[in-house]
């Protein structure tokens, strides 16, 4: 019997910013401190994929530029005009117009907002078990902790 609770209509804004779940090195923890995510599919107990409400800043940056091995990814643009960066250069996006990034085809992409005005977008992400990430343009990588969750260090293994 499902939960009521879960199921009933929310209003998007109501779902509080989560926390970033890594500390990234500079630049990078400073180009994403005006991102803004609101975990819309965890409102909901949503287990095999997330959604997100994110507002970046102007200045702002998606994430690091990056590549997820298992888990596919899917970006709608509300508002606000972002840069989006991939493998095959760089396209101007605005509301109405989204992108795809299947699983395994290291096209390694971020949004940018180099307008004066805050861009809003969903996010919608797998959960699948699994996933590496790869970041092309910067000496990061992901590394599992023995809790399960992820932690940034050099490409080469070693801390920040």
């Amino acid at each position: 019997m499902p939960d009521d609770k879960l199921s009933a209509p929310i209003e998007a804004a109501s779902v509080p910013p989560r926390a970033p779940l890594m500390a990234f090195p500079e630049p990078l923890a400073s180009l994403m401190a005006g991102r803004e995510r609101r975990a819309l599919g965890d409102a909901f107990g949503l287990t095999r994929f997330g959604v997100n409400l994110t507002r970046m800043k102007p200045g702002s940056i998606s994430a690091a530029r990056h590549s997820h091995s298992l888990q596919d990814e899917f970006l709608y643009v509300l508002e606000g005009t972002p840069l989006l960066i991939t493998n095959g250069g760089e396209t101007l996006l605005h509301p109405g117009m989204c992108v795809g990034f299947r699983a395994g085809t290291d096209d390694a992409h971020h949004l940018v907002n180099k307008t004066g005005t805050d861009v809003l977008y969903l996010e919608v992400g797998d959960r699948t078990t699994g996933d590496a990430v790869f970041y092309p343009d910067d000496d990061i990588a992901l590394d599992r902790t023995g809790d399960g969750r992820w932690k940034i260090v050099h490409k080469d293994g070693s801390s920040y």
